[in-house]
């Protein structure tokens, strides 16, 4: 997930604990989403979302079968449904 790389690196630059805080959040919110899927959010374009604990992020996935797909680590800064067209390919 680009995403998450761009922000890591971003967090990294302030603290190095803090970008392990964050990337720990994140996966934490994965793997929440990952077991218990529909606890999600209900979103825009069929999506659901979670949200890493202590960070303006959104995870945005969508559940096919007996998996989560993750759309985007969602700034909640950036445009709303920026990640749009990656749902074709989920």
């Amino acid at each position: 997930m680009a995403e998450l790389a761009h922000e890591t690196v971003y967090y990294n630059a302030i603290s190095k604990i803090l970008a392990e805080r964050f990337i720990k959040s994140v996966e934490g919110a994965v793997a929440l989403a990952s077991e218990y899927p529909a606890m999600g959010s209900k979103y825009k374009y069929g999506t659901r979302r979670c949200f890493p604990k202590k960070f303006p992020f959104a995870v945005v996935y969508v559940e096919q079968q007996d998996e989560v797909y993750v759309l985007a680590l969602a700034p909640f800064a950036q445009k709303p449904g920026y990640w749009r067209s990656r749902r074709r390919g989920a």
